[in-house]
């Protein structure tokens, strides 16, 4: 597992309560690889960490701290009572804003990712991939199984068991219907599972429910418990973190997502520029150059939180390297 703080003091442990960091590392890789430019580079990852990602993906199979794991569906869950591993990791004492646990869509989205970058590494390595592969299939069909909402024409958020069945081994399975943002990965991640017409759906609704010009809101603004503004008091604030408030960091995957879904034409391309100039007005104020890192749900130009964020400013800096210049 990577960790997920470390803290201050170097006496205390790293924590590791996160689900996503080193799936989020196979990503990594796959880029470093994209942009490495000599032989060294390629052999650095070979030597130094391809082991390492065969260790991750071991110990996700067999099961990992905080009840990370592979489910009999192929499908990776983790979390349970005060457990918060996704980013939506808000928890106020023994209040847990945003629960998540089970099988969450951007998890899993990250989980086939990960192992067709392994598939694609193993070749590029002289050995076999076919086990990868084979894994990864089985992922995608019950991905596309089990995900997808029919009746609104996205993804489910997140797949639970039912707590009233916990000693049940055929537990219920819940599925939570509220739209978030974290179903846009399964679209703009380099490896995808969804055909199509999924995929256009999944932008369009993303777009008519979350987007703002600076960034994706964390809740639907139709939803009951949608919080249009960040502020007040600290627990106040803490409720609205992921119930509506808007993120920066996400418009680097909306814009990838939006590009590909339109093939990249000129068109999306000038669009997705636009998207990307919106953050040039806001980059004058504020924190000079720096893209905060949220934004309130309603009149999301008022900006929140700390005032540059790097994930914001490296993934408006993405979008607009990988998905506008490179196809202007």
């Amino acid at each position: 597992m990577i960790p997920n703080v470390f803290p201050g003091n170097a006496e205390e442990e790293p924590m590791y309560n996160t689900i996503d960091a080193s799936l989020w590392y196979f990503y990594s890789v796959y880029k470093f690889l994209q942009y490495a430019d000599t032989e060294n580079d390629s052999q650095f990852i070979k030597d130094k960490i391809y082991p390492g990602l065969k260790e991750i993906i071991k110990a996700y199979e067999k099961g990992t701290h905080y009840g990370i794991g592979m489910d009999e569906d192929f499908l990776i869950q983790g979390g349970s009572n005060l457990d918060q591993l996704t980013w939506m990791d808000v928890r106020v004492g023994d209040w847990v804003v945003t629960p998540r646990h089970g099988k969450a869509v951007e998890i899993n989205a990250l989980w086939y990712n990960a192992l067709m970058v392994m598939e694609q590494l193993a070749q590029d390595y002289e050995e076999d991939g076919s086990y990868y592969l084979s894994l990864a299939m089985k992922v995608k069909e019950s991905f596309q199984k089990k995900f997808w909402n029919e009746e609104k024409g996205c993804l489910y958020d997140v797949i639970s068991k039912d707590s009233k069945e916990a000693s049940d081994l055929k537990q219920n399975e819940v599925y939570d219907d509220r739209i978030r943002p974290n179903q846009i990965f399964a679209v703009s991640l380099p490896f995808t599972m969804l055909d199509r017409e999924k995929e256009i759906n999944i932008v369009e609704v993303v777009r008519e429910q979350l987007y703002t010009p600076y960034g994706l809101r964390s809740l639907s603004y139709e939803d009951k418990d949608y919080k249009p503004y960040y502020i007040g008091k600290l627990i106040n604030r803490d409720g609205a973190y992921h119930m509506g408030t808007t993120w920066a960091y996400l418009s680097g995957a909306f814009i990838t997502a939006f590009c590909k879904v339109n093939d990249y034409s000129h068109d999306a391309v000038m669009q997705a520029k636009e998207m990307c100039e919106y953050f040039g007005d806001h980059m004058e104020d504020g924190c000079l150059n720096g893209i905060a890192e949220i934004f309130d749900g309603d009149f999301a130009c008022t900006s929140r939180g700390c005032y540059s964020q790097a994930w914001s400013v490296g993934e408006i800096l993405r979008a607009y390297t990988e998905d506008v210049l490179q196809h202007l």
